[in-house]
């Protein structure tokens, strides 16, 4: 059986796509596009101090809600903050959540009060 017409359904390659995160340091934010390019989810962080980021926000557009996108943007965020020896300031509820929920060595100590 030849699958190769199921690509041309909308959102068909959508559910088997590995969910992979780019990180765009200029404009200081993780994204997953979805959808094609036409939506996505995004992770946003600042500077606030040499060695210091601010996890501040993460958004997922309703649509895609429950699929486990942000987890794979809070992971990002924090593996970038791990890899760089930064230390981070979770303001995004989320990321906190994230932490919580896993609560890995390497995270807990890079984190600012």
């Amino acid at each position: 059986m030849a699958h190769s017409g199921a690509a041309a359904q909308p959102g068909a390659q959508e559910q088997g796509c590995p969910i992979r995160v780019e990180h765009d340091r200029r404009r200081r934010q993780f994204t997953v596009r979805l959808n094609g390019c036409h939506d996505r989810a995004v992770l946003l962080y600042e500077y606030v101090g040499k060695r210091i980021v601010d996890l501040q926000h993460t958004e997922v557009p309703d649509a895609y809600r429950g699929r486990g996108i942000a987890k794979h943007l809070a992971k990002a965020a924090l593996d970038f903050v791990v890899e760089e020896d930064l230390k981070a300031h979770l303001t995004c509820w989320y990321i906190q959540k994230y932490v919580k929920e896993n609560p890995l060595p390497q995270y807990l100590e890079r984190l600012q009060p």
